[in-house]
């Protein structure tokens, strides 16, 4: 690292506002009212989680507890009180306040202790992080930056009247505070947020959500009944396609030769799957043109992906077919890693695992209900080795299941039912069992459309309350440079001048200095 100027140098260079100083205040070198105590290189093997005094290294100062304790001996001169400045000398340059228990100083943390009742705390901790952040700025570096004990006092700091150091502390904290207490505000109305959306989500698929359109078009809406009619139908049409291509696959494999695995023959139609009379009772009760299904009523195929047996780390390359793993999952959307592809011969030998457009696919470890609907950008692509895919009926809306699948009554459900002792793992029978709420497709169609546009206001306000969430950095900045140049209080005519408060520091500076000459001279004298 290389600082290339000195402290006063910058503030002399007029780029830095914070930096800046009333007409009528004076500067003194930080070392002239504060003390700068650097930490110790305790050795690593006397730390412990549990066990001595607690350890403050750079990743603790602006916490309540540190990583490790110190169980060895210590000099006093390393111990931090509660409520100390605190300054982390790696990275960043960060000053704060210590609010844990008594503890000790680290190598590369130091300690600013005032040494002068002419200079106030408060100022001086408001004072240091500016112009940290300006020293931080002028270092150049490589790797990690590093600050030195001797440019921290060598600090010019601004000095007001001591009496307008104090009302300027006072007024900033007010402010701050009241800063503090919107941030909050604002914070607790976005947790509000996260709690609607669930709501409409609840009242969505228990057809709460859709009730007065429901009156207003219940002419034209299917029965419950024409409803299962319709799923028996599609489900038996779709099992005799099945057959259909089976036996078309078989007769390939006979004329080929019987090279190879002979096609398997699908699974027997099970008719009209439903869900224990106990299982229904249990869950949230739906508006009578509603029913429970398991997820398998309607659903032509759920697969699960390939086994970590048919994908190597060699069949993995970069431009092919990107394959949807959990962690491609995000925010009902599927963000692909394209870097992590597989080739077209490797496709066409795991064909079954291909997605379509409008399967929804799911990420089966970790991690309970992250899902996304499969659109025709991603169509053809792999489900990986950890999802699995749904593909409905095609008399369902897939979105609307897809939200269906990520509702909290929905992980909450996987989450039970998963399997594995270290991480959360789906299969397809867990999948098959899902309680679903099954209504007419043209309510689908509207419930999706009202659950969309209602988490679209969501996402507005919320985008809303993470702007104004960002504004009180710059407000702060703002108020501290007001008071910098001294126009965040009024002046006082009685307050003593700054010019008289420098002399009387540095008087008493050269005193201390005196007092310390003479008793190291006296200790001298004792020992020779």
């Amino acid at each position: 690292m290389a600082l290339g100027l000195r402290p006063l140098e910058i503030v002399t260079k007029e780029t830095y506002p914070l930096l800046t100083k009333a007409g009528h205040w004076e500067r003194v070198t930080l070392s002239d009212v504060a003390n700068v105590q650097n930490g110790f290189a305790f050795k690593s093997s006397y730390f412990d989680p549990d066990r001595g005094v607690p350890l403050i290294r750079i990743r603790d100062i602006s916490k309540e507890k540190t990583e490790h304790r110190y169980w060895g001996e210590f000099d006093d001169q390393y111990i931090v009180k509660p409520s100390e400045i605190l300054i982390g000398m790696d990275g960043d340059f960060a000053a704060s306040r210590w609010t844990g228990q008594k503890a000790l100083l680290n190598q590369r943390v130091c300690k600013v202790t005032l040494t002068s009742d002419l200079f106030d705390e408060g100022f001086l901790y408001l004072c240091l992080q500016p112009f940290l952040n300006a020293i931080n700025a002028e270092t150049s570096s490589v790797t990690v930056k590093h600050l030195s004990s001797k440019t921290v006092e060598e600090i010019p700091l601004p000095l007001p009247p001591l009496m307008e150091q104090r009302r300027i502390v006072t007024k900033i904290e007010e402010l701050f505070s009241e800063i503090d207490k919107g941030i909050e505000s604002l914070k607790t109305a976005r947790a509000k947020l996260s709690v609607y959306r669930q709501a409409v989500l609840k009242h969505a698929f228990e057809g709460k959500l859709t009730a007065q359109w429901r009156e207003e078009n219940k002419d034209k809406l299917e029965t419950p009944e024409q409803l299962l009619v319709r799923i028996k139908q599609e489900r038996e049409a779709r099992y005799e396609q099945q057959l259909k291509e089976w036996k078309a696959a078989v007769e390939t494999w006979d004329a080929e030769g019987r090279s190879g695995k002979k096609p398997s023959k699908p699974k027997r139609l099970v008719h009209s799957p439903s869900l224990v009379a106990e299982d229904v009772l249990a869950l949230p009760k739906l508006s009578d043109e509603w029913s429970w299904f398991p997820l398998s009523a309607i659903a032509s195929n759920i697969q699960i992906g390939p086994f970590g047996s048919l994908l190597h780390r060699a069949d993995y390359i970069v431009g092919g077919t990107p394959l949807v793993n959990p962690s491609h999952i995000r925010f009902q959307r599927i963000e692909p890693d394209l870097t992590l592809t597989v080739s077209a011969d490797k496709l066409h030998q795991l064909g079954k695992y291909v997605m379509h457009e409008n399967d929804i696919v799911i990420g089966r470890r970790g991690e309970m209900g992250r899902c996304a609907v499969v659109t025709a950008a991603e169509a053809g692509w792999l489900c990986g080795t950890g999802s699995l895919f749904v593909r409905l009926l095609s008399s369902m809306n897939a979105h609307f299941y897809s939200w269906v699948l990520g509702s909290q009554r929905v992980k909450d459900f996987l989450a039970a039912s998963s399997i594995g002792t270290t991480m959360q793992n789906l299969n397809e029978s867990i999948l098959h069992n899902v309680p679903v709420p099954v209504c007419s497709r043209q309510e689908q169609d509207e419930v999706f459309r009202e659950v969309e546009r209602q988490y679209s206001m969501l996402d507005h306000i919320e985008a809303a309350i993470d702007s104004e969430i960002t504004k009180p950095d710059a407000l702060r900045q703002s108020i501290l440079k007001k008071a910098f140049s001294g126009q965040l209080v009024e002046q006082d005519p009685h307050d003593e001048p700054a010019s008289i408060l420098l002399d009387r520091i540095r008087a008493e500076r050269e005193l201390a200095e005196k007092k310390n000459y003479s008793k190291k001279a006296t200790k001298r004298k004792a020992t020779a």
